[in-house]
């Protein structure tokens, strides 16, 4: 019993790589640069994840029922219409912070229309850093992206929950040591993400830019392609 739920630990930090959680995940750190702000957001997310399996999974063992597949799917189109908005809100903060366009004219009357980014010129104060450090708010975005996450990847748990322990306080532990082993992974993720990140911002803003458009468009062509999928598979019928 002891190697079923190391293995349901170990299912979870392989749950966390997931692609769609990879890229919401990816579109939540684009918002820091900090490390240990970034591995924050990916334990929320984590934490949200658990909190949506934990009472998904102890309700449906409780009441000896699955989740119906028309709900299972409406969760999982859910899912793909926040990757898109996640991944448009990316290439919207990648564009209005990032990228600012100029015009200029030389003295003999010509005009000219640029565009450049100031990531490695801006400054910042100690006072500001004080600041901010003070007042970081509770990152509730990435708690609520893993609530949804956890909402529809219930359904695949429970059923390998139920072939797995045959008994539900053993099922509750095992969808615990899952939600514990998808906080580790998504930690662990977290740090993988943010670091070619935080190195671009400091020395190579045209490639951070360019890291960030990328983030944005694979979260919202992965969102796409996830709707088209579960379109095509019978959901709208």
């Amino acid at each position: 019993m002891l190697e079923i739920l190391f293995i349901g630990f170990l299912l979870g930090m392989r749950h966390a790589i997931e692609s769609d959680h990879v890229a919401a995940v990816a579109s939540l750190v684009t918002r820091t640069a900090s490390i240990s702000e970034s591995i924050r957001l990916g334990s929320v997310w984590g934490l949200g994840h658990t909190i949506t399996l934990f009472i998904f999974g102890s309700t449906v063992m409780l009441l000896d029922s699955m989740i119906p597949e028309q709900v299972a799917m409406m969760l999982e189109f859910t899912v793909a219409i926040m990757l898109v908005i996640l991944g448009a809100d990316v290439l919207r903060r990648a564009m209005q912070k990032h990228l600012h366009f100029h015009t200029h004219s030389h003295q003999d009357g010509t005009v000219h229309f640029h565009a450049h980014n100031h990531i490695s010129n801006t400054i910042h104060t100690s006072s500001d850093h004080e600041h901010r450090h003070a007042t970081t708010p509770f990152p509730m975005r990435a708690l609520l992206v893993g609530i949804m996450h956890g909402m529809a990847g219930s359904a695949a748990l429970i059923v390998l929950t139920m072939q797995s322990v045959h008994s539900f306080s053993m099922g509750l532990i095992y969808i615990a040591l899952f939600g514990i082993g998808s906080i580790a992974g998504m930690a662990l993720l977290s740090i993988a993400i943010i670091l070619p990140l935080r190195h671009s911002s400091m020395r190579f803003s045209g490639l951070h830019q360019y890291l960030l458009i990328g983030i944005g468009t694979a979260t919202l062509l992965l969102g796409c392609s996830m709707m088209i999928g579960i379109t095509n598979n019978g959901f709208f019928l």
